[in-house]
């Protein structure tokens, strides 16, 4: 398992990659949508002892008071995800918009990218993206809000594996490199296998239509970075992963308000 493990550690702040991490990243990508999965798992848990323990809290109150605040547990939720994911995709989300918005020629991008300060273009474009996934969050119905945390980590990072295959790298050296080591089609296939099973198992025919959104999304950033920048870079990984997610999640929104029932939790029971 040292695949997953690697995966794992470069994706996570949990210490589980192995002394060799580096060797196994070319295979760890298959893994990338299983650690997404692992992501929402922990994100499901947490949402479920907020409002269990708000429930206490609240014993004397209607069943509506009783649940947790929307908006308080969509913060809390994706701030836990940046703590967990070292706000590594947000970084890369921020230089993207810098590099992709701010400049007008292939060198002088690729020079923002490596550039450690941030731009207007990048506060704009994280301001916007925590805002949208947050009231998303807030927005899902609870039928179908478990199902969703489970799932769009895990969409968002097979649309990493897709753009890493699909795109060539266009540095020679950096974080990127790492996984580059065997090109070939048997890691995307492992994690196409895997993302299509947490779609239909969490979500059914809808979650096969939030896959093919994820893959949508991804196939579009990297392809406009691939254009802007003569292939894709680490921070454009990135970018392409926190895009996916609120892809995800505003979708799912909408989806849930047109039919409540659309994504069914299979954890929903036990918040009754």
């Amino acid at each position: 398992m040292k695949d997953l493990r690697s995966a794992i550690a470069f994706l996570t702040i949990l210490p589980l990659g192995p002394s060799n991490a580096a060797e196994d990243f070319p295979a760890a990508r298959a893994w990338f949508p299983l650690v997404g999965l692992l992501l929402g798992s922990l994100l499901a848990g947490t949402d479920l002892l907020l409002q269990w323990s708000y429930s206490l809290l609240s014993s004397d109150s209607t069943p509506l008071d009783r649940q947790f605040p929307p908006l308080l547990a969509g913060a809390l939720l994706i701030a836990g995800l940046a703590l967990l994911t070292r706000a590594l995709h947000l970084d890369g989300f921020m230089d993207t918009c810098d590099a992709l918005l701010g400049g007008y020629e292939r060198r002088r991008r690729l020079e923002i990218l490596r550039d450690p300060h941030v731009g207007a273009f990048a506060v704009v474009g994280l301001t916007s993206l925590l805002l949208l996934k947050v009231t998303a969050l807030a927005a899902l119905p609870q039928a179908s809000r478990h199902s969703v945390l489970l799932l769009f980590p895990c969409l968002a990072r097979w649309g990493m594996l897709l753009a890493m295959e699909l795109f060539p790298y266009t540095r020679r050296e950096g974080l990127g490199t790492a996984f580059f080591g065997n090109r070939g089609r048997r890691p995307l296939i492992g994690g196409l296998c895997l993302a299509l099973a947490a779609s239909i198992g969490l979500a059914g025919v809808t979650g096969l239509l939030l896959l093919a959104l994820a893959s949508a999304v991804s196939w579009a950033i990297g392809y406009w970075a691939s254009r802007a920048l003569g292939g894709l870079t680490g921070d454009i990984y990135g970018a392409v992963n926190e895009t996916a997610e609120a892809s995800v999640l505003v979708v799912a929104v909408v989806l849930t308000a047109a039919s409540p029932l659309a994504l069914h939790s299979p954890l929903a029971g036990y918040l009754d």
